[in-house]
């Protein structure tokens, strides 16, 4: 399990440096590792402690939740009962968090009417 999720939190590492448009060396430098390291992380070779756990979370503005989403082991664990819906809530967070005012009411508008449908039909 060790080794299947540290190439689960590489891949999350790379998706979201690579999101926010950064090089490894910038988030080596921010948590004070070489960017070897970072490689290193980012392709599961390497373990991340706790602690640089912390600190990339906290760099990448994610919350730690972010690295153990969509890890099979970890639904299992938590009793996740979402069985093939695989929703990256955090993302989703993020991206309604970041809208504008008019927008959000947008989406919240189309949410109603959505299950208002769903009711009928």
């Amino acid at each position: 399990m060790e080794e299947n999720f540290n190439v689960h939190l590489g891949k999350k590492l790379r998706l979201r440096r690579l999101s926010l448009g950064l090089t490894q060396t910038k988030v080596a430098q921010a948590i004070n590792v070489t960017f070897q390291q970072i490689q290193k992380y980012e392709k599961g070779t390497n373990g991340v402690s706790s602690n640089r756990l912390m600190q990339l979370s906290q760099f990448l503005k994610v919350p730690i939740i972010y690295f153990f989403e969509d890890f099979k082991e970890f639904k299992d664990i938590e009793g996740d009962s979402q069985n093939s819906e695989d929703l990256n809530y955090s993302f989703l967070t993020r991206t309604f968090s970041s809208m504008s005012k008019q927008q959000k009411e947008k989406i919240l508008q189309i949410l109603n009417n959505t299950s208002k449908f769903e009711k009928v039909g």
